[in-house]
């Protein structure tokens, strides 16, 4: 996919929370990162120390006055806000976001955040095209502002190299049933040996469940041998020293 993307926090309150915003962008391949009006002189001492690593970004990190000036650097705005706004812009879920995604290639898309304390103000909404809500619990909604940006980039790096979160396991050749058979039996023997199948109008019953338990599993031959040895120790007499 070829789209760009920035992040845009809009009169951000605190120095840290920016460089831990910064640092989460650099952890997932961003690097555009744009402030309008910040609370403070940007960028600050908390601002690198937060960001590690990534101060490259804050060097890097454009600042505008207002919102107008900044939107003018994308194509497409997503706002991000923790409550459902009575305004007439479209609340889009993250599946209906990536959906949005696949179909405007080479774009450039804005991704803004809010104040704090307050969040995006319904003008600065207004210079949005859809209104995003990061799913949270009912009972407290509202997420730190690195938080969220941190979410945000985490689910776009897994949308874009989706290939890397698929399973990648080793494939190991698992036992034949003819070897599980012969185990099967061997413990079956044993456990008879033991009188484990008491009441005996219950063995068939208990023996069934055995079957039920040892076949559902897919162990290879290295830890049918294992389970195997176990069992054959376990039977074996312990003789205590007096």
């Amino acid at each position: 996919m070829q789209n760009k993307f920035g992040f845009i926090l809009i009169k951000p309150q605190l120095g840290e929370n920016i460089g831990a915003c910064a640092r989460s962008m650099k952890n997932f391949g961003f690097n555009k990162l744009y402030i309008v009006a910040p609370k403070f002189s940007f960028p600050n001492h908390k601002t690198k120390v937060t960001s590690v690593g990534a101060y490259d970004i804050i060097n890097k990190t454009k600042v505008f006055d207002n919102t107008e000036s900044v939107i003018k650097e994308f194509d497409i705005i997503f706002s991000f806000s923790a409550r459902r706004r009575d305004i007439n812009k479209k609340h889009i879920t993250m599946k209906d976001f990536f959906e949005i995604l696949k179909k405007r290639k080479k774009t450039n898309i804005g991704l803004m955040f809010g104040p704090e304390a307050s969040g995006l103000s319904n003008k600065d909404i207004s210079y949005s095209n859809f209104i995003l809500q990061i799913p949270t619990s009912k009972k407290f909604k509202s997420l730190n502002l690195s938080h969220s940006v941190t979410v945000t980039c985490y689910e776009i790096f897994k949308f874009l190299n989706a290939n890397i979160f698929k399973k990648k396991g080793k494939k190991i050749k698992i036992s034949s049933k003819n070897k599980i058979s012969t185990f099967v039996k061997h413990l079956i023997k044993i456990l008879e040996t033991k009188k484990f199948f008491l009441p005996e109008e219950k063995k068939q019953s208990m023996i069934l469940n055995i079957y039920n338990l040892i076949y559902r599993l897919e162990p290879n031959d290295k830890e049918l041998r294992i389970l195997a040895s176990i069992i054959s120790s376990l039977s074996k007499k312990t003789i205590i020293d007096k």
